[in-house]
């Protein structure tokens, strides 16, 4: 409703949230319904399509906070042709690009994992189905769990790269602004990102850059539990709640009348809106 947040950080925004409710959605549903249920089970295909939507879903928003990292670094250490270089076909294609990769290169991992054989007590070690609890439960060799663990590195380790070279040359030309006030500016703008970042790759990192190294189960679970359910919770509250240009556009907006034929309802909008 405000055109000033017409603008590819707040699509980009906008896009992430969309898929962090259906991230959420993926895991967040069935953990409660274990709390609470004496059998906690989950059917295989139930399992095999939990990982598939979790994973391709976090790593759409990886490649999305990627994208926004590069937003800001051309918004930041090149403001006068970023109208040109970010514009609205560009931010379009990076959005359906980030989600469109995000889903299909996790679908010839999740086939292969379909056509393993499993025994043993199939008890998962785990909040949610994930791809080492499950493996281990293979009755087969269960070495590829080492080529797993090498390509969602790989794969982390070079989102992290671009997101943190992007922030460094970012903090180093916010250092050059002569104005006191336009450097704080500059650090607010991009300490909502940089936060989001340190927290999902942080918890990502520790969850699956571990190669051969055994946590014990709490660990485990406290470490899913960052990246599952702290960081979407707190990601509203970063981006809305801790967001100036948010609650501006929000206290401006006017407040709505309902008319039914009984009587007048009167709604004041929200001072800031909930996203997820």
């Amino acid at each position: 409703m405000d055109s000033r947040l017409h603008n590819p950080m707040y699509d980009f925004i906008s896009i992430f949230s969309f898929l962090e409710i259906w991230y959420t959605s993926a895991t967040i549903p069935k953990i409660l319904s274990n709390l609470i249920s004496k059998q906690r089970t989950i059917s295989m295909i139930g399992c095999l399509l939990q990982m598939y939507f979790f994973h391709s879903l976090g790593n759409s928003e990886g490649i999305l906070l990627t994208t926004m990292a590069i937003d800001r670094y051309v918004a930041i250490c090149d403001p006068l042709r970023y109208p040109t270089i970010m514009t609205p076909q560009l931010c379009a294609q990076l959005s359906a690009g980030s989600c469109i990769f995000g889903f299909l290169v996790l679908l010839p991992e999740i086939a292969w994992i379909s056509t393993l054989p499993f025994c043993g007590p199939n008890h998962i070690h785990q909040i949610f189905c994930d791809f080492e609890p499950v493996l281990r439960l293979a009755c087969t060799d269960t070495s590829m769990i080492l080529i797993e663990d090498v390509i969602h590195a790989v794969a982390i380790i070079f989102s992290a790269l671009v997101i943190a070279i992007s922030y460094i040359r970012i903090i180093t030309v916010i250092l050059r602004i002569p104005s006191v006030e336009g450097r704080h500016k500059a650090f607010s703008t991009c300490a909502a990102h940089l936060g989001v970042f340190l927290m999902f790759y942080g918890s990502v990192s520790l969850m699956y850059l571990r190669f051969s190294a055994t946590f014990p189960p709490i660990l485990d679970t406290a470490i899913a539990l960052m990246f599952a359910v702290l960081a979407p919770f707190f990601n509203p509250i970063i981006y809305s709640l801790r967001n100036k240009d948010m609650k501006v556009s929000c206290q401006l907006q006017p407040a709505l009348t309902i008319k039914t034929p009984h009587c007048v309802l009167s709604i004041q909008q929200a001072p800031v809106p909930l996203t997820s």
